[in-house]
């Protein structure tokens, strides 16, 4: 499916609004991005609850891209200094609020990030089936200092996804800050979204207190995954219900 225009189904600054600012401290500790487990939630006073929906969202690219880096850069993590190849699986937890433009009804979005190594997957088949397995979101990453990963995107779009999926397809460019020395053009960048109809995304450098690093990334991941959902339920106004077969899917009341 094609992602939808930025802003067109949330509101894409919200996070700038006072109004927003009750949510959002629920997500900071100390003014830092407050890190959950795997059974954590954001607490609600009663006036201001809001409604959680869970996805999966599965983090591909070849070894050194910065998989592990962009899910710690999103989870509040402490992003390592050095490369590691990432041994098997690891996860992450990421809420995000969000207003829906059309009811003003505020969501809390809780993203599972699934981050597997490369030479993990080569060697043990079940971890991709893993992976893979009731994801409803893959960002597939290159480094703007390898143009080899980013060749590469294409091909792992198909070995990953099928056109007849419900999952929503977001590229990211890492390493962005290191402009001296890329290796991807702003023309090739251009083209690719041209012909996928994927959007782009761009992250790298020091993470700074705020929010503006992550959002544009967030946000599109909430955007394109309520509107599938909601397309997939026939109705843009009735909240996405959890397919049968799918456990990982939930709206909390």
């Amino acid at each position: 499916m094609e992602a939808v225009p930025p802003g067109s189904v949330i509101v894409a600054d919200w996070y700038r609004n006072p109004d927003s600012r009750d949510f959002f401290t629920k997500i900071l500790h100390k003014k830092k991005r407050r890190v959950f487990g795997l059974l954590e939630a954001p607490v609600m006073p009663p006036h201001l609850k809001a409604d959680t929906v869970r996805y999966k969202v599965f983090i591909s690219g070849k070894s050194g891209v910065g998989k592990t880096a962009l899910a710690a850069r999103l989870a509040g993590h402490q992003i390592p200094n050095m490369h590691y190849e990432t041994t098997g699986m690891e996860t992450s937890i990421v809420f995000w609020p969000v207003k829906l433009k059309e009811s003003s009804r505020v969501l809390f979005f809780q993203f599972q990030l699934w981050d597997c190594g490369e030479n993990a997957m080569r060697r043990f088949d079940h971890m991709l089936t893993s992976c893979k397995e009731q994801v409803d979101a893959i960002l597939f990453l290159f480094s703007f200092t390898d143009h080899g990963s980013f060749k590469d995107i294409s091909n792992q779009m198909s070995r990953f996804t099928d056109p007849s999926d419900r999952v929503v397809r977001l590229v990211v460019g890492t390493k962005f800050d290191l402009f001296m020395h890329t290796d991807v053009t702003e023309s090739e960048i251009t083209r690719f979204q041209e012909v996928s109809r994927v959007p782009v995304f761009r992250v790298g450098g020091d993470v700074s207190e705020g929010f503006g690093e992550i959002a544009p990334l967030l946000n599109a991941l909430a955007e394109n995954l309520w509107h599938q959902d909601c397309i997939h339920a026939s109705s843009a106004s009735l909240p996405p219900q959890p397919h049968p077969e799918d456990t990982n899917r939930e709206v909390i009341v």
